[in-house]
């Protein structure tokens, strides 16, 4: 059962306020600056063109994801299970390294909830073990609707007919009830059907979902038929979407054209906002501090496939990429142009070099994490757990070293002259109100 956590984000203008990161005096003034500043609007050309570049990778590798997944449902197997969910955590590391682009552009915003919503109540989609999930939860009536069991669901007084699943009928699940945890498309709902829940036994470190789920010659679980529908349109939902956004960003799109039409100081305000939203309220807070504050394990980003380690390094790996403008590509060449890192440079080189090292740090302490969970040795729901001392340090030198970041992208903004917001999080700037409800 995932806890559903009353822990609202809130929104700080610049600077980051709150106990996590205090106010500090203004950066110190420039010495001789030693580099020519790109022009503003040159820097702000080239983020469109480098969010096109990493969006077009994600929908890639999405792409092959589901080229795997397809030979898995066109032959049922245990080792074309384990080839279609290898397949998702390949997908699932240039798609994080995008969400940098999220906070600030509201084309990007206003899309993502398709695409990456987290928590989910994985009961409104399937069968659940219902010792450890419940029956029934007061915030959410449809917690075990099972689209996959029912032809039809209830949403309030309306009953919805699921007859035949659609990536319309996906997206229209989505938040259902005015319930964020109801969740039908995206990384998580195919995470889901791929590895089934995660009841963080220690000998299996992920969901057990058995390969016979989508048999339809030996079926388990009943609905094989379905379950196997739902992954195959969740799937083709999921590439759509990124396709979209990556054309989006494209010579003609939507999320370019709105960028464009701002100013150069509201343009680089942008930027800034979506790196340090996602170093601080997001990341920091919402999915590594409030975790550790639960010590619950259903706090893990990636939980059913114990991915996390990796998703909150490549959201680190995002953040560095649109600071200093470049990014390595899925086929390993260098995309690279002006950058706000340009920027601020030239304008303040002692502020420059203090945010080079805070970057280096935050990426070194969540390779650490990383490295942890890639070898085996701790995995991030374990890290997590109540008593592990060296798991909670883990962690919270990876929040400690987010908060400098973003501090330190803070010193950046004000060095150029900007106005920015960025998201906060209760548990980083009231962690008493972090609580189960």
């Amino acid at each position: 059962m995932r806890a559903h956590i009353a822990a609202a984000t809130v929104v700080l203008a610049l600077g980051l306020a709150g106990p996590a990161i205090a106010q500090t005096s203004k950066p110190t003034t420039a010495t001789a600056a030693t580099q020519v500043a790109p022009a503003q609007r040159a820097v702000i050309a080239h983020y469109a063109d480098l969010a096109q570049a990493m969006y077009t990778d994600a929908y890639g590798a999405a792409q092959e994801m589901q080229t795997a997944i397809a030979a898995f449902l066109a032959a049922p197997s245990a080792e074309n299970q384990k080839a279609a969910q290898a397949a998702w955590k390949k997908a699932r590391d240039p798609y994080s390294k995008t969400e940098a682009f999220r906070f600030g552009n509201k084309v990007v915003d206003e899309w993502e909830g398709n695409v990456n919503s987290w928590p989910l109540d994985e009961g409104l989609i399937d069968y659940v073990d219902t010792k450890s999930y419940g029956t029934k939860s007061d915030e959410n009536p449809l917690y075990t609707a099972n689209i996959i069991a029912n032809k039809s669901i209830r949403i309030g007084k309306k009953t919805i007919d699921t007859t035949t699943i659609t990536p319309a009928m996906l997206h229209k699940l989505n938040s259902a009830g005015g319930v964020e945890a109801n969740v039908a498309s995206g990384w998580h709902a195919i995470e889901f059907l791929l590895w089934g829940q995660n009841l963080h036994v220690a000998a299996q470190g992920a969901g057990q979902r058995p390969w016979t789920d989508f048999d339809t010659k030996a079926c388990t679980n009943g609905n094989c038929d379905r379950r196997a529908q739902f992954l195959k349109v969740a799937t083709e939902t999921l590439v759509a979407d990124l396709k979209e956004m990556s054309e989006a960003w494209g010579p003609k799109g939507a999320a370019r054209a709105t960028l464009l039409k701002k100013t150069d100081k509201a343009g680089l305000a942008v930027i800034f906002t979506g790196i340090g939203s996602l170093s601080y309220g997001e990341l920091a807070g919402e999915r590594m501090k409030l975790g550790l504050i639960l010590h619950d394990p259903e706090e893990a980003h990636d939980c059913f496939s114990n991915n996390t380690h990796n998703s909150h390094y490549f959201d680190e790996v995002g953040i560095t990429d649109v600071y200093y403008g470049r990014t390595t590509r899925n086929d390993g060449t260098v995309f690279s142009g002006p950058s706000v890192a340009d920027l601020v440079r030239a304008a303040n080189p002692k502020i420059a070099s203090e945010i080079d090292d805070k970057m280096k740090a935050a990426e070194a302490a969540l390779k650490v994490i990383k490295t942890s969970g890639d070898s085996g040795e701790m995995r991030y729901d374990a890290m997590l757990a109540e008593g592990n001392a060296k798991g909670n340090k883990m962690i919270q030198d990876g929040v400690d070293a987010l908060v400098a970041q973003a501090h330190a992208i803070e010193r950046g903004v004000a060095v150029l002259k900007l106005q920015i917001k960025v998201e906060g999080s209760a548990s980083l700037d009231n962690p008493n109100a972090a609580k189960k409800k």
